[in-house]
């Protein structure tokens, strides 16, 4: 298993557009991809499921993956974050 953890920057945190995004890079590999908050953690290739946490800017996240491409994933996921200007 592979995490990173982030700090959301956007000043409306995780909402509708970013999420999206999210869950479009997530789905993209095999691995089982978690995003955990606040003692929560869903499915990340679940539109529904992140939308559901209402992650605000401030907020510290997780993202886990288990899987083969587990690695490529996290790794894909962080440019992610970051070019989307989501998360450091």
């Amino acid at each position: 298993m592979n995490t990173k953890t982030f700090t959301i920057i956007d000043e409306t945190g995780i909402h509708a557009r970013p999420a999206t995004v999210l869950v479009q890079t997530a789905s993209k590999f095999s691995s089982d991809i978690t995003l955990d908050y606040n003692s929560k953690s869903v499915n990340l290739k679940s539109i529904m499921g992140v939308m559901s946490l209402g992650i605000p800017k401030g907020a510290s996240i997780k993202i886990a993956a288990n899987g083969s491409d587990a690695d490529a994933a996290i790794a894909a996921l962080a440019e992610t974050m970051q070019s989307q200007g989501l998360g450091e």
